[in-house]
C-alpha cells in the first residue's frame, strides 16, 4: 500500500482549468482505488469551506484511507518552503502530486509527480510579466528536474516539454483532460431563457468565448473579425465569459472594443455560476477559441456537449482535441475567421453536422480512463 499525498490548494479557488483538472482526477482517484492511503493537502482554514470540499470530493470521515489534511501557514512561500516538506516527511508519504513548481526541500526518498499543463510562458515569454517569467525560469527547470513522472494533459504539449527543457521522453505521461462534471445534464440550470438572458445581461443572438482573459488567449483578434462580421450580420453580439479582474488580464481588450465602437456589442456577464453555464453555452450559435497558445482546451469539449458549433485557432494542440468536430482558422487572417464564422451562421447543414461530430468526439475524453492511468501512474 502506498500513502499517496495530492496538492488541492487551488480547489474552491475559481479558477479554471487546473481546478477542474485536479478536482476531476482526485475524485475519480479517490473512487477507483481503495488499496492505496490518500492524504489530501489543503491550506484553507474556513470550516464551511471544508466541508463543501469535502462533499465535493466525496470524501468520508468513516474511510481510514482517505484524509483531508489542513496545513496552515502564514503564506504560501512559508507553506511551500516548510510546512509541506516537513509534513511530506513527518508523515512518511510515498508519492506527492503537486503542479508546476516544487519545494526547494523534499525527503530524497519522496516520489514526485508534477503536472504541467502547458508552457506558454515558454512559447510566448512576452506575453508573460517579468516577474513571472524570472520565477519560472529559475524553478520550473529545477522542478522538472527533480520529479520523477510528469503528468501532461496533450500529446502538444509533452513534445513542447521535451523541446525547451530537454526531459526525456519516457519521463512524461499523456493523461488526457475531459469533460468537468459541472457539464452533466442534471447539473443544468432550470432557469428559462429568459430569466438567464436577464440574470446576465445577455443579447438574443451571440458569439460566445469561455476562459480567463490574458493576452495568449487572442481576444483583440476576436474583435477585429466580430467587427468585419458584424458588416454582414449588424445584429451579432459576443459574450466573453472571464475575469476583467484575474491575473494577466489583456489591456489591449478593452482598447480594442473603444477602439472598434464595440461598447454595445461585447458583453462581460461577470462571474457566471456552474449550473448556469452549460446553458449559456447552449444559447450561444457558435462558440469561438481563438487561442495562441493551450495545454489542451477543456471549453472546446464544454462547447461541443452541449450542441455548440466549434470555431478555434489552426494551433496544434486544439487539432489534437477538436479533431474532425472543429472548425480551424489561421492565426492573425482577420477575414478568414470573419468569414467562416459568417458561412455558420447561414449555412444551417454545415452546423448541425459540425454539432453530430462533436457530440461523438467528447466520447473519446472520459476521467474514468484518466484516472485509471494516474493510479496505474502512481503506482509505478
Amino acid at each position: 500500500m502506498l500513502r499517496i499525498a495530492i496538492d488541492i490548494r487551488i480547489l474552491g479557488k475559481k479558477r479554471t482549468g487546473d481546478e477542474t483538472v485536479f478536482f476531476e482526477l482526485t475524485r475519480e482517484v479517490l473512487k477507483q482505488d481503495s488499496q492505496n492511503e490518500y492524504f489530501l493537502l489543503t491550506n484553507e482554514s474556513d470550516a464551511s469551506a471544508l466541508e463543501i470540499l469535502q462533499k465535493r470530493l466525496g470524501l468520508k470521515k468513516e474511510n481510514p484511507k482517505q484524509h483531508l489534511v489542513v496545513l496552515p501557514a502564514t503564506n504560501r512561500f512559508v507553506w511551500n518552503g516548510v510546512t509541506l516538506p516537513r509534513y511530506l516527511k513527518k508523515a512518511a508519504i510515498d508519492v506527492f502530486h503537486t503542479q508546476y513548481i516544487l519545494p526547494f526541500w523534499l525527503p530524497k526518498d519522496l516520489r514526485v509527480v508534477n503536472h504541467i499543463h502547458d508552457v506558454s510562458f515558454c512559447a510566448y515569454p512576452k506575453l508573460i510579466s517579468k516577474k513571472d517569467l524570472f520565477f519560472l525560469n529559475l524553478l520550473i527547470p529545477r522542478s522538472l528536474k527533480r520529479s520523477d513522472a510528469i503528468v501532461t494533459p496533450s500529446a502538444f504539449t509533452k513534445a513542447e516539454i521535451i523541446k525547451y527543457y530537454g526531459v526525456d521522453d519516457a519521463k512524461i505521461h499523456v493523461i488526457y483532460n475531459a469533460l468537468g462534471s459541472d457539464f452533466e445534464t442534471e447539473n443544468v440550470s432550470t432557469l428559462s431563457d429568459d430569466e438567464l438572458r436577464q440574470k446576465y445581461q445577455l443579447p438574443e443572438q451571440y458569439l460566445l468565448y469561455v476562459g480567463t482573459l490574458q493576452p495568449r488567449k487572442n481576444i483583440p483578434f476576436l474583435l477585429d473579425a466580430l467587427a468585419c462580421l458584424q458588416k454582414k450580420l449588424p445584429a451579432t453580439h459576443l459574450v466573453l465569459v472571464g475575469n476583467r479582474r484575474g491575473h494577466h488580464f489583456d489591456s489591449e481588450i478593452d482598447q480594442k472594443i473603444k477602439e472598434l465602437h464595440l461598447e454595445n456589442t461585447v458583453v462581460f456577464p461577470g462571474y457566471v455560476a456552474a449550473e448556469d453555464l452549460p446553458r449559456i453555452y447552449q444559447m450561444a450559435s457558435v462558440f469561438v477559441f481563438p487561442s495562441l497558445y493551450e495545454g489542451f482546451g477543456i471549453p472546446l469539449l464544454e462547447a461541443m456537449s452541449m450542441g455548440v458549433p466549434v470555431v478555434a485557432s489552426n494551433q496544434a494542440c486544439l487539432r489534437e482535441i477538436g479533431g474532425d468536430a472543429t472548425l480551424y482558422f489561421e492565426q492573425g487572417q482577420i477575414d478568414s475567421l470573419a468569414e467562416l464564422l459568417y458561412s455558420l451562421e447561414v449555412v444551417g447543414a454545415q452546423k448541425q453536422a459540425l454539432i453530430e461530430k462533436g457530440k461523438l468526439r467528447i466520447k473519446d475524453f472520459s476521467w474514468q480512463k484518466s484516472g485509471t492511468k494516474l493510479i496505474a501512474l502512481y503506482q509505478s
